[in-house]
């Protein structure tokens, strides 16, 4: 069975305590969508794609909100 695909929100980077505009200069670095983002999340997966450790914390808290 294939595994449910999990979306980073905004709210997950809010439950780290992560800033906006310091998100948004971390989207810029790494080319992810940030308007797309806003609006509809993006796959946990290319949060885990970046060897970063705030992207790899932020698909976690996307994921423990899914309870996976």
């Amino acid at each position: 069975m294939a595994e449910e695909q999990v979306t980073v929100f905004m709210k997950d980077i809010r439950s780290l305590k992560m800033c906006s505009a310091g998100t948004r200069s971390f989207f810029e670095r790494h080319g992810l969508d940030w308007s797309r983002f806003l609006k509809e999340g993006l796959p946990a997966e290319q949060f885990e794609a970046i060897d970063d450790h705030m992207s790899q914390q932020v698909a976690e808290a996307a994921r423990g909100r899914r309870g996976k």
